[in-house]
């Protein structure tokens, strides 16, 4: 069914939201198709899309690949404790709230200026058990207590990149070191041809956790063009196959590699340390066109 004429109207009238905050200049851009919905953009590149009256619902191709992490990290409906290493405008802690009600999260972002406009022009549901932490994500990381967490998800950029202390073997330590025993670790890659920096993190969570899958677009995981691929890993076994099924059927498809396939598909690439750390490649400008 179409949207009511009354909530086109007020999203018509909805303005933008623009603000400096520490990482550059945020725009929060009303949806025109949904009536309480925003897009966030940092330096005009997309952040995070949030429905307030709707937070299950996701809408970057990237965050309803970690929705579907989510929704496999344990039976539906279950509370679980999750980290957020990035908060944005906080898209995934609301769709946990959502989706799961009495579970416990913290999140971790940086940019306090950003954390401030977030809560005041997209406010959270006030029954929702999340704490924010403005800190940088790997030493908030540092303050959680040692297997606390089910799910830690690491959603990090500065600008456009993930920086380099973020992409290591020691960082990878102390997730490991937060997470549960059978706890899962998500992250949000972005790389494009050649896929050095996508082949490096899969090599290095291979270095460090027993299961992984790798979930992108087809033509990012060919090296076609740049784009997101979410990292999954974990010591137990992976739900691979229902991740599979679900990203095969999303309105974004996405093709899930893991076992020996993702193994080759990192052509022998080293696990990265904190001394060999770069950040993930900057898009090329036609990306956010």
């Amino acid at each position: 069914m179409g949207k009511s004429r009354n909530a086109r109207r007020r999203s018509a009238e909805a303005e933008a939201v623009v603000e400096r905050v520490d990482g550059g200049l945020a725009e929060l851009i009303p949806d025109r198709d949904r009536a309480r919905a925003w897009t966030l953009l940092v330096d005009g590149a997309p952040q995070s899309h949030v429905d307030l009256d709707d937070p299950a619902y996701l809408s970057f191709e990237y965050q309803r690949r970690l929705g579907h992490v989510i929704d496999l990290v344990a039976p539906p409906g279950k509370p679980v404790r999750v980290v957020h290493l990035g908060g944005g405008a906080l898209t995934l802690a609301r769709y946990v709230a959502a989706t799961r009600p009495r579970s416990t999260q913290q999140v971790v972002e940086r940019d306090a200026l950003l954390v401030q406009l977030v809560r005041r022009e997209l406010p959270l549901d006030p029954g929702a058990r999340i704490r924010v932490r403005s800190a940088d994500a790997r030493d908030g990381l540092a303050k959680v207590p040692d297997g606390w967490a089910d799910l830690v998800i690491a959603d990090v950029f500065s600008g456009t990149r993930t920086p380099a202390h973020l992409t290591s073997t020691e960082f990878l330590d102390d997730v490991r070191r937060v997470l549960a025993p059978g706890g899962v670790y998500a992250a949000n890659l972005a790389d494009g041809p050649p896929l050095a920096h996508l082949r490096g993190q899969i090599a290095t969570a291979a270095d460090r956790f027993a299961e992984l899958a790798l979930a992108a677009d087809p033509a990012v995981l060919r090296g076609k063009r740049f784009g997101n691929a979410v990292l999954v890993a974990s010591d137990r076994p992976l739900p691979v196959a229902e991740l599979t099924r679900r990203a095969a059927s999303d309105p974004h498809p996405a093709r899930v590699e893991h076992g020996k396939a993702l193994t080759d598909f990192t052509g022998g690439a080293a696990p990265v340390t904190d001394l060999a750390a770069v950040a993930s490649p900057a898009p090329p400008p036609s990306v956010f066109r």
